[in-house]
């Protein structure tokens, strides 16, 4: 298991591809107290709402049968402007994190996303990364599994 240590004042961002939590430590690295700062949330559209196109076809030479392309996956699309939006968000917080750091936490492919679009001084500030999916939990059961990795 992984040990994370949250030194007081440090930003603990928890986020998936709808809806991200911007945390402030208010305790110290044994005893977590988590202060919610900021909460960013993106509407669950249905797909219908998102795009109606109907896949491409591919043009194949005369007489050889033609192809369905793939459909464009929306949903995916805006995960990926939303995580875009939190890099954006956690490099305007890189200058107030710089002394006491950055904690990170996402679902796996939603942390991959984050990382493809943090810029070198977001990604300096950042002292931990957990691939664990915490957005929808209350902010006392996030304190209790940061609890569990700090001991």
């Amino acid at each position: 298991m992984t040990t994370i240590r949250i030194p007081r004042k440090s930003w603990v961002v928890v986020c998936d591809g709808s809806k991200a939590l911007f945390l402030r430590n208010g305790g110290d690295a044994m005893a977590v107290s988590l202060e919610v700062i900021d909460t960013l949330t993106q509407p669950d559209e249905k797909t219908s709402d998102l795009g109606t196109d109907k896949p491409g076809r591919a043009h194949s030479p005369p007489g050889t049968p033609h192809s369905a392309m793939e459909q464009t996956d929306w949903h995916a699309q805006a995960e990926q402007q939303f995580l875009r939006g939190i890099s954006d968000r956690i490099a305007e917080l890189a200058a107030s994190a710089a002394e006491h750091g950055m904690v990170l936490i996402a679902p796996p492919e939603a942390l991959g996303t984050l990382r493809s679009y943090l810029s070198e001084n977001a990604k300096s500030v950042i002292r931990a990364e957990l691939a664990k999916d915490y957005a929808r939990m209350p902010v006392p059961e996030i304190e209790r599994n940061l609890a569990r990795l700090a001991a």
